[in-house]
């Protein structure tokens, strides 16, 4: 199976610092094979013929537990989950100096549709998306001040994702295939 785990909070303004070459290299000692990070931010793409999901993510938390000597929560994404979630958002949504277009990946515990009805959106400034293990968010650079998706931040749904630009996410979904 094929697999990327994706980090959360890593690498952030200098907190949680997890050096991808370690990480690697931490991952591997788990007997997952191919593995590849990707950025700076928490992104490890790798194939492993463990099926359990929840029993996999837990060997891997507390492996980088013991490596880096701090818990990082994770969630995993199959090759096929992540192109559900690119091909769901339209291609122009991107995120460059005029656009801003995030993914919030979700835990299962998080993961509905009702979800929606936790955050808070300007419609007539910005889009929000539900995809089956994500929200998407779209907004225009010049209105992102305005956007009342940053009221998420310190909520108990904050807790339960993490986010990743969706030019970000294409490339995971390239790289997986083409392990």
């Amino acid at each position: 199976m094929r697999y990327v785990a994706l980090l959360r909070g890593v690498n952030v303004g200098g907190n949680a610092k997890v050096e991808m070459a370690r990480l690697k290299v931490c991952l591997e000692r788990l007997r997952l094979t191919s593995v590849a990070t990707y950025i700076n931010s928490g992104n490890v793409v790798f194939e492993t013929r463990a099926t359990a999901r929840a029993r996999l993510i837990g060997k891997i938390e507390r492996a980088i537990e013991g490596e880096f000597g701090f818990r990082v929560p994770l969630v995993l994404r199959t090759l096929d989950e992540l192109a559900r979630v690119t091909k769901s958002v339209p291609r122009t949504w991107v995120t460059d100096q005029r656009m801003r277009s995030d993914v919030m990946f979700l835990w299962p515990d998080a993961d509905s549709r009702s979800v929606l009805r936790q955050v808070q959106v300007q419609p007539q400034l910005e889009d929000l998306k539900y995809i089956p293990g994500a929200l998407v968010w779209r907004i225009d650079r010049a209105d992102a001040g305005k956007s009342k998706v940053r009221t998420v931040i310190g909520s108990d749904l904050y807790k339960q994702l993490t986010i990743r630009n969706i030019n970000t996410v294409r490339k995971l979904k390239e790289l997986l295939r083409a392990l």
